[in-house]
């Protein structure tokens, strides 16, 4: 495996883990992250546009994630 590889697996994972340890997201959050050299695109549906900052800002704090972009949609009731 290329260490290209390698490395957007890494992040893929750490991404992954601090979405599943944040508690605010509902069973209606329905998105996707996908990684390109640091730059994350978020897409999918949210149940509010606090959880659509919210998955930014988790997103954010993650080492190695330099830029993102937030395609994700809210879901309306």
């Amino acid at each position: 495996m290329s260490e290209t590889f390698m490395t957007e697996c890494l992040l893929s994972q750490r991404i992954d883990s601090a979405i599943a340890s944040c508690s605010h997201f509902s069973p209606r959050s329905t998105f996707t992250c996908s990684t390109n050299g640091g730059c994350v695109t978020l897409q999918g549906t949210v149940g509010s546009f606090y959880h659509k900052q919210l998955a930014q800002e988790v997103i954010k704090t993650v080492d190695g994630v330099s830029q993102i972009e937030n395609q994700l949609e809210v879901m309306s009731r």
